[in-house]
């Protein structure tokens, strides 16, 4: 029989402060009646966010698609861009907003990242700048990155929208790239509901970015080009710097359950999940599996299918990849035989920060009981075959 809970378990359930601590900044706004336009609040949210990452320059967007937008804006860019196929819509988005050309490349079949091997053969002299995306908070091959945009004189930009708090060799993935953004949006292991930032190098980009998110305005009338009413107010500051205290707690918790769903599934056959590479801080942001339907022995649609009716959802992060929509379809791209595959049979499971034992549980339970009642019936199947 079919597990199912009276309450829906949603695949990701946001992170909110304590009430009474987001009340005390929601007096003091109140009071002010300072709400938005680079206040008092989110210039502290600022300072907070560049000393907990270990980063410099920081700019706070309402968005994580604005602040790619914006940052891609501000580097005046003209050509093509390469990027994966195997990300949020979004990411191509951003691309298009500033009238230049996405080209996809296949990505890794071990970390779901962007093939770096792929992007050199799509390199031509109308490519202007990489965009490779952190898929599951997994850093890409920052170094070879570097090098091949150096080699080629292309920009480079992450989106990180993952991978907040995530570092390598002790030190942040925002500080990779020409520029790097994050999405605050409130799936994300820190929210400010909805929110995003650019990472920059220097003061003199950090302006600019600043000044693109106000509509292009610069101090005494002076403009800065063509921008966009991009600013985070002060309400979603508020509630960025009070969650901020317990990054470091809910990061730990959501370390605790991924262990444990790869130890609840790791003798399961037919279900494989990614591993973590050395050197890396993780945020365990998600908590994605393929399903490989011959060892299984159902597809990953028919998994969804039974979780759902089970009242557990899922989310099939990235599918379909973004060369199947109609807009993008006619987009160059290279072979996307990985992309494909894993579009194909990639699940995110239930995960977050406060997910229970019972919840996990749950969820591995149903799995199991779907494989059994495939096994048990190709079983009576083949009984009766013998039988005739």
């Amino acid at each position: 029989m079919k597990y199912r809970r009276d309450e829906k378990l949603l695949v990701t359930r946001p992170a909110h402060p304590p009430m009474d601590k987001f009340q005390v900044y929601l007096d003091r706004i109140w009071h002010t009646r300072w709400l938005t336009n680079n206040g008092p609040i989110q210039q502290e949210l600022e300072r907070h966010l560049c000393d907990y990452l270990g980063v410099e320059f920081i700019s706070l967007f309402a968005n994580g698609t604005l602040a790619l937008i914006t940052a891609l804006k501000s580097l005046k860019l003209k050509g093509e861009i390469i990027t994966t196929p195997f990300t949020s819509i979004e990411t191509a988005l951003a691309i298009h907003w500033n009238q230049l050309q996405p080209v996809f490349a296949d990505i890794n079949s071990d970390d779901f990242n962007i093939d770096i091997s792929k992007i050199e053969k799509l390199i031509t002299p109308d490519t202007c700048a990489i965009l490779p995306v952190h898929i599951f908070g997994n850093p890409c091959n920052l170094d070879g990155l570097n090098e091949l945009a150096k080699k080629y004189k292309l920009k480079l930009i992450y989106d990180a929208a993952h991978c907040f708090g995530v570092e390598q060799n002790g030190v942040s993935i925002c500080n990779y790239g020409d520029l790097s953004v994050l999405s605050f949006h409130a799936t994300k292991v820190f929210n400010t509901i909805e929110g995003g930032a650019v990472f920059s190098h220097d003061k003199k980009s950090k302006d600019l970015i600043d000044a693109l998110a106000n509509s292009g305005k610069l101090p005494e009338y002076q403009f800065a080009g063509f921008g966009l009413n991009a600013k985070l107010n002060e309400v979603q500051s508020a509630y960025g710097i009070v969650l901020l205290d317990y990054m470091d707690q809910y990061i730990s918790q959501r370390k605790i359950a991924v262990e444990r769903y790869r130890e609840l599934l790791r003798n399961l056959k037919g279900i494989q999940f990614l591993s973590e590479k050395e050197n890396i801080t993780y945020n365990y942001s998600y908590f994605p599996v393929l399903v490989n339907s011959e060892d299984f022995g159902a597809t990953r649609d028919e998994l969804a299918k039974y979780l759902f009716d089970c009242n557990i959802q899922t989310k099939k992060y990235f599918h379909p990849l973004i060369t199947d929509y109609p807009e993008f379809k006619d987009c160059k791209s290279g072979q996307l035989t990985n992309a494909r595959s894993i579009a194909d049979t990639i699940l995110c499971l239930p995960m977050f920060h406060d997910i229970t034992i019972e919840e996990q549980h749950a969820v591995v339970s149903s799995i199991l009981e779907l494989q059994n009642d495939i096994l048990n019936a190709e079983s009576n199947l083949l009984s009766e075959f013998k039988g005739q």
